[in-house]
């Protein structure tokens, strides 16, 4: 994993940060970014892109990554905001939060395949989750923190299984919605499986 990023470093570059996100295909909840700086020299052999990890994998990670890492922020940006500026735009918007709230400067940005117009210049990889212990690392914690709130949610709405799905469109997912509508707030209007069921009214 530490040889994607590797040939990044150099006299000028000796702080990189990775940045990732969760939650762009979901039907419900936010999307969430993280941003992580990894001490140049970091090594574990677990840290992978978080969709190839157990969740019980992922949690222990998430733990020795935020202990370990010289710097990580989160960030999140809401169903309401994704449906005004498009999911792509919002995970931007989360990735280039996260970034900017760093607590230590930082030379270069290596992103999973978007690009971010931040403070420092950004590289966006495709498939970089997989490439760069960094991105990988934002990887973990982004989806960690996103399914703590689907969680949330599914206390709230227990209708909706947000437990299990993570807003994802799952046929008990889809069943909630034909009953009940989509929550306002929480389900992203734009998507067509959600605007299909628009017209009923959220009950439970």
């Amino acid at each position: 994993m530490l040889e994607g990023e590797k040939k990044y470093y150099s006299s000028s570059v000796q702080t990189i940060v990775g940045t990732d996100e969760a939650g762009r295909g979901c039907l419900a909840g936010p999307v969430v970014a993280a941003a992580v700086i990894l001490p140049i020299n970091f090594i574990n052999n677990d840290i992978n892109d978080s969709k190839k990890l157990t969740n019980k994998k992922r949690r222990e990670l998430a733990e020795i990554i935020k202990e370990d890492a010289l710097a990580y922020s989160i960030k999140r940006v809401e169903a309401p905001v994704i449906d005004e500026i498009n999911i792509l735009e919002a995970s931007r918007l989360a990735m280039k939060e996260a970034i900017e709230s760093l607590d230590i400067p930082f030379d270069l940005v290596l992103s999973d395949a978007v690009h971010v117009d931040t403070i420092a210049p950004c590289i966006p990889l495709v498939k970089g989750d997989a490439i760069c212990m960094c991105i990988a690392a934002a990887s973990i914690l982004a989806k960690v923190t996103r399914d703590d709130i689907m969680i949330g949610l599914d206390e709230k709405y227990p209708a909706y299984d947000f437990k299990s799905n993570k807003g994802y469109g799952t046929k008990k997912h889809l069943e909630a919605l034909s009953t009940f509508g989509p929550i306002e707030g929480v389900h992203r209007y734009s998507y067509s499986p959600v605007a299909l069921y628009l017209g009923a009214l959220e009950k439970s």
